[in-house]
């Protein structure tokens, strides 16, 4: 397979508005013209925060259930529900996320201070998400936002073995305030760091760092993640109007770097996840 680059579409999140910033996609047709938008722009994995009729973040069942069926019926983007859901939600809820059946599943590798906020991942929660991960044959992405992240990582795989599928793929989520800086010695520090068993890696960088992570990333033989969920801004002064300017944006530097966008059916691959559409 020529060399190749995993674009991670992440269009939501759970912390903007929807009235500050009007374009971010959050009922369902929004969602679904979102992603379909960025696979053709090239795109390969969605990660979904989902909201409620008042476009707040939610983790209601039947809204995830509803989600994960509406982009598999309509795309062929690798399906990813984030466990995080908000900073608030328990763990109990974030837990059941799994039940609605998406291709992957996000699990963060340790706690993080989120802003004035605490993003709460103990160790044993960490532990029983990816168990019943396994158990449900949903492939997890290990986010790291710190470097005892990677540390945990290893301690995931040495007491429960590989993910469904084989893969390890994880993402460098860096720049968000109380975690690691957005900048290109934090995220070589993270790379070197990772446990021989990672099969892929993709980084990304909260607001400004988005663009300078992107490029050290593909430059380091990684992957990418964009999206308004991460970054609201194309340029100064110069809001994101839709989420496929974002993909399109890396799209066109990883082809510049002759690491042009992953097909769905190479992204598939590259995670191994379980095919679950109905053909």
């Amino acid at each position: 397979m020529a060399a190749s680059t995993l674009i991670t579409v992440a269009p939501t999140g759970a912390e903007t508005a929807k009235s500050d910033f009007p374009q971010l996609p959050t009922t369902l047709e929004e969602l679904v013209e979102t992603a379909v938008a960025c696979q053709e722009a090239g795109a390969g994995l969605i990660h979904v925060h989902i909201r409620d009729a008042e476009h707040e973040p939610t983790l209601d069942a039947t809204r995830l259930r509803d989600t994960v069926q509406a982009l598999r019926e309509q795309t062929d983007l690798v399906v990813q529900l984030s466990t995080g859901g908000s900073v608030h939600d328990p763990l109990e809820s974030r837990l059941q996320v799994l039940d609605a059946e998406p291709d992957s599943c996000s699990l963060t590798c340790g706690t993080t201070n989120f802003g004035d906020n605490v993003f709460l991942n103990p160790y044993p929660f960490m532990s029983q998400l990816y168990r019943q991960a396994q158990e449900h044959e949903v492939v997890p992405e290990f986010e790291l936002f710190d470097l005892g992240h990677v540390h945990a990582l290893r301690r995931l795989i040495d007491e429960h073995g590989l993910p469904h599928g084989g893969k390890v793929h994880v993402d460098f989520v860096t720049n968000v305030p109380g975690g690691m800086p957005g900048t290109i010695e934090a995220l070589v520090a993270g790379i070197q760091a990772l446990p021989d068993e990672v099969t892929s890696w993709s980084a990304t960088g909260i607001g400004r760092a988005h663009l300078p992570i992107a490029a050290a990333a593909l430059a380091a033989g990684g992957h990418l993640r964009v999206g308004m969920e991460d970054n609201l801004m194309l340029a100064r002064g110069q809001q994101v109007q839709h989420n496929s300017e974002l993909v399109s944006r890396v799209a066109e530097l990883a082809t510049l770097m002759q690491r042009p966008p992953m097909s769905t059916e190479d992204a598939r691959a590259l995670l191994g996840v379980k095919e679950r559409r109905q053909r």
